[in-house]
C-alpha cells in the first residue's frame, strides 16, 4: 500500500512537472503579454491625451476672451473671428480630416456596425484622431459653443483601436467600446458614468464578454488623469438637497420642462441637418458657406449676452450649480448658440454647452418656484440632458459624479428619468444614434464607389 500510494505521488508530480512548465511558458509567452501591454499602454495614452486636450481647450477659450475683450476693436474681432474660423473649420475638415466632424460620438457608434478593419478606420484613424482635436480647439478658438467630452470620445475609440491593431487584438468593437468609455471618464473624470455610457449609449448591443476591456480600460485612464489633475468634481461639489415639497415640484418641474427642450433641440439639429445635406449635397462651397453664416449668427448672439454664451459654457454651469443664479433667459441664448454650432457641421461636442442650457434653465425654473439656484441647477441639467440624448442613467450617473452631490441620488435619478421619458413623447428618435446612421450610410457608399472604381 505504501508503495502503490509513493508510486502514485511520484505520478502525480511527474505528470504536475509539465503543467507547471507550460503554465511558465504561457505566462512568459510575447504572444500573451504583447496585447495585454498594448492595451494597458492605449488605456494610458487615452487619459494623458484627454487630459491635455482638456488644458488646451481652457486655453483656446481664454485666448478668444482675451481676443474679444478691448474696446472697439475687441467688439469687431468678436463679429469676425467666428464665422471666419467657422469657415477655415469646415473647409480643413472637408478637405483633410474627412469625418471629423461634429460631435464624434455618432462616428464610434457607426464604426461598431463594420466587420471590416478598412470601413472602420475611416471614421477611426489616428489621423482623424488628429483633426479632432486640432479642428475642435479652432472652434473654442472661433467662440463656438461646443465641448471636447464628445470628441474625446472619437479619439479615445480611435487611439483604442490603433493600439489594438498594434498588439494583434482581435476584439474591435470591443476595442471602440473600451475607447469611448475610457474618454468619457478622462474628461468628466467620471469613472462610473464612462461605463454607464458605453452599456447605454454605445453599446445597445452590449456584450458581456467585453467588461473586462471596458473596466480596465476606464481605470487606466483614469489613473492617468488623476496622477495629473487630482481627485476634482468637474462643476464643483454642492450640498443642496430635497428637503420639501416645492423641492420634489421643481424635481418634476425640471424634468418636464429639460426634457420636452432637450428633444426640441435634438429635433431641430436632425431636421436642419437634413435639409443642410439635401441643399449642400456634398458640394464643399455650399458647406463652407453655412458654417461661415452660422459663425456669424454665433457671433451676434454672443454680443447680445456679452459673451456668455462662447465656448463650453462651463463657468457659467459650475457657478450656477455653486449657487449663484443665471441671468433668467441664458438657457434660450445658449440654447441657440449650441444648436447653430452644431448644425454648421464644425468639429465640437454638445455635451457641456449640454449642462450648461440645463444649468440656466434649472437655475430660472428655481427662480420662479423660489428654490435655491444650487439644486435647481443641478436638476436642470438632468433634465435636459437626458432629454437630449435620451440616455438618462448616463444623466443621473454624470451629473452625480461631477457635483459630488451624494444625497440627491434620488432627485437626480427622478429628473433624468421624467426628462427621457417627456422627450420621448416629443421625439422617439435618439440623436447621436440617428446621426450614426448617415455616416454608416457614408461610408458604404464610399467603399461602394471604392470598389467600382477598382473594378473598372
Amino acid at each position: 500500500m505504501v508503495k502503490t500510494t509513493g508510486s502514485g505521488s511520484r505520478r502525480r508530480r511527474i505528470g504536475r512537472a509539465p503543467m507547471v512548465r507550460r503554465s511558465r511558458a504561457m505566462w512568459m509567452s510575447k504572444r500573451l503579454w504583447r496585447p495585454r501591454l498594448v492595451f494597458w499602454l492605449g488605456a494610458l495614452a487615452v487619459g494623458l491625451v484627454s487630459v491635455a486636450f482638456a488644458e488646451m481647450a481652457d486655453w483656446a477659450q481664454r485666448a478668444f476672451a482675451a481676443i474679444r475683450t478691448g474696446g472697439t476693436t475687441g467688439v469687431l474681432a468678436a463679429l469676425l473671428v467666428p464665422p471666419l474660423g467657422f469657415a477655415l473649420s469646415s473647409y480643413l475638415a472637408l478637405r483633410y480630416f474627412p469625418n471629423s466632424q461634429g460631435s464624434g460620438i455618432p462616428q464610434a457608434i457607426a464604426a461598431r456596425h463594420f466587420e471590416g478593419d478598412e470601413e472602420r478606420g475611416i471614421l477611426l484613424s489616428l489621423r482623424v484622431a488628429a483633426g479632432k482635436i486640432l479642428l475642435t480647439l479652432l472652434g473654442l478658438l472661433s467662440g463656438a459653443s461646443i465641448g471636447r467630452e464628445g470628441p474625446t470620445v472619437q479619439v479615445g475609440a480611435a487611439i483604442m483601436l490603433a493600439a489594438g491593431r498594434v498588439g494583434g487584438m482581435a476584439h474591435a468593437r470591443g476595442l471602440i467600446l473600451a475607447g469611448s468609455a475610457a474618454g468619457i471618464a478622462a474628461a468628466f473624470n467620471t469613472p462610473l458614468a464612462g461605463i454607464v455610457f458605453a452599456i447605454e449609449e454605445m453599446g445597445r448591443a452590449y456584450e458581456a464578454r467585453t467588461n473586462g476591456l471596458v473596466l480596465s480600460a476606464v481605470v487606466l485612464a483614469g489613473l492617468a488623469s488623476l496622477a495629473l489633475t487630482g481627485n476634482y468634481t468637474y462643476f464643483g461639489r454642492s450640498d443642496a438637497v430635497v428637503v420639501s415639497a416645492s423641492g420634489w415640484v421643481l424635481t418634476v418641474a425640471c424634468g418636464v420642462v429639460g426634457g420636452a427642450l432637450g428633444a426640441l433641440f435634438s429635433v431641430a439639429a436632425l431636421g436642419a441637418m437634413r435639409r443642410i445635406r439635401a441643399w449642400t449635397r456634398g458640394r464643399a462651397r455650399r458647406i463652407v458657406g453655412i458654417a461661415t453664416l452660422c459663425g456669424l449668427v454665433v457671433a451676434l448672439i454672443g454680443l447680445a449676452s456679452n459673451g456668455a454664451t462662447y465656448g463650453t459654457g462651463y463657468e457659467e454651469a459650475r457657478s450656477a450649480v455653486e449657487g449663484a443664479p443665471l441671468p433668467a433667459f441664458f438657457f434660450l441664448a445658449k440654447f441657440a448658440a449650441g444648436l447653430v454650432s452644431m448644425i454648421s457641421g464644425i468639429p465640437g461636442g454638445i455635451f457641456a454647452p449640454s449642462l450648461s442650457v440645463g444649468a440656466g434653465l434649472g437655475s430660472t425654473i428655481g427662480l420662479v418656484l423660489g428654490v435655491g439656484t444650487g439644486l435647481a441647477a443641478t436638476l436642470g441639467m438632468a433634465g435636459y440632458f437626458a432629454g437630449v440624448v435620451q440616455a438618462p442613467m448616463t444623466a443621473f450617473v454624470i451629473i452625480l459624479e461631477m457635483t459630488g452631490n451624494q444625497g440627491n441620488v434620488v432627485p437626480i435619478m427622478l429628473a433624468s428619468l421624467i426628462g427621457f421619458g417627456t422627450a420621448r413623447l416629443v421625439s422617439g428618435t435618439p440623436l447621436y444614434h440617428s446621426l450614426s446612421r448617415n455616416y454608416v450610410a457614408e461610408v458604404l457608399r464610399q467603399s461602394r464607389s471604392e470598389r467600382e472604381g477598382t473594378a473598372t
